[in-house]
């Protein structure tokens, strides 16, 4: 198994790295399965936090009103998790969003990780739920705050190791690889991401004068929306209440 690492955990406005925005960031370092750091910070994400997720992580617009956007922390959370992989359970899930967040900053962020959920599927396929919650009550490890980013993240650390306790010796992903590496061990993340394109000048006229003609209320600072957020809500508004009249 690996020593060292970051465990790491977001929460987020949804679950799709494309159009969804990290709302909190929660990290531990870890070695030898001890915490030796944490990164902790809630992020604005520039939109209204739904009822749903406010009711599943307990984080309000009011907690995340007076947070750094992403883009003014990307780089530390990059730095933190340097020379090292990350940990966590669904781990893609999280580096997706990481990612996308730095290729919208012009940076880079490749990566090894080790996900438990994936390790939870291969050794304990008896075992019916196998999200971060179930585990750690069949494991009898206090969870903290479930859906809060960093106890998320130092739970699944301490997930990683009674999984180890499980069967040390026959944790292999499949026979494809069973020569090579066991399942506890980091594998590379992929994921593709491409840049997000800022709204156009064209697009932010328009979609100003048509959300006052219909008298919508645009709920997203305008400034900040992508080129694809801003065609979304373009055609949502043409769709419900029409074009702007031509005379």
């Amino acid at each position: 198994m690996i020593d060292t690492y970051v465990a790491i955990d977001l929460e987020t406005t949804g679950t799709n790295p494309a159009e969804d925005r990290i709302i909190e960031v929660g990290a531990a370092k870890v070695e030898c399965g001890r915490v030796v750091s944490t990164f902790s910070t809630f992020v604005n994400p520039q939109i209204s936090i739904s009822p749903r997720i406010t009711s599943l992580t307990g984080i309000t617009d009011e907690d995340v009103a007076g947070a750094p956007v992403i883009a003014d922390i990307i780089a530390d959370m990059i730095a933190y998790t340097k020379d090292v992989p990350i940990l966590g359970h669904n781990v893609i899930f999280d580096y997706s969003f990481i990612k996308k967040a730095a290729a919208n900053s012009k940076l880079e962020y490749a990566k090894e990780g080790i996900d438990t959920l994936k390790i939870a599927r291969r050794i304990l396929p008896d075992v019916p739920h196998k999200n971060l919650p179930a585990l750690c009550e069949h494991f009898k490890i206090d969870p903290g705050k479930s859906h809060r980013a960093l106890d998320d993240a130092i739970s699944a650390s301490k997930l990683y190791y009674a999984l180890y306790a499980v069967n040390p010796e026959d944790l292999v992903i499949d026979d494809k690889i069973k020569n090579e590496r066991d399942s506890l061990m980091a594998m590379v993340l992929n994921y593709s991401v491409k840049k997000d394109s800022p709204i156009t000048p064209a697009q932010k006229k328009y979609l100003t004068a048509l959300a006052q003609y219909h008298n919508v209320a645009v709920t997203v600072p305008i400034d900040s929306m992508t080129k694809s957020q801003a065609s979304r809500m373009i055609d949502g508004i043409i769709g419900q209440y029409g074009r702007i009249p031509v005379y």
